[in-house]
């Protein structure tokens, strides 16, 4: 296992390593993150779950994809719109979305959440990173 202290610099995606939405969030991500600016870690993984107890998260209290960024986490919708912020011109113009009363944004995404295996699916195992792919996944 990875120490979970070299880590807290970094910003890192934390996603349901069973879910094809999630998994395609974070495809999607690598394809226009060409500088490696985020690491992924799946939420089943011991690195993830080492990572949420030393910073006294519970790790069964989140849902879906976190992301870790210059020593916050994010949530929700906020994950997207701070990974729009990272990523280059013309993700970066999404940013200003976040305008949008969270309280809207977040219930527009949990329901997404809570319905991502039945339109999505769901897969038996995490997905396994391609050997190019491989330094950037912390599990």
């Amino acid at each position: 296992m990875k120490s979970t202290q070299r880590h807290t610099d970094q910003s890192i995606i934390f996603f349901d390593g069973v879910c094809n939405l999630c998994e395609g969030f974070v495809q999607w991500v690598i394809k226009r993150d060409p500088d490696g600016y985020f690491y992924f870690s799946s939420l089943q993984s011991d690195f993830a779950r080492s990572f949420f107890e030393s910073r006294g998260s519970d790790l069964n209290d989140l849902n879906s994809v976190i992301l870790y960024n210059k020593g916050r986490f994010y949530k929700n919708s906020d994950v997207s719109l701070e990974v729009f912020k990272q990523l280059k011109f013309p993700w970066s113009l999404l940013y200003p979305f976040k305008v949008i009363p969270r309280i809207i944004r977040d219930s527009i995404y949990q329901w997404i959440a809570k319905n991502r295996y039945r339109w999505f699916g769901k897969k038996e195992q995490c997905m396994i990173p391609t050997p190019e792919l491989q330094s950037r996944f912390l599990d």
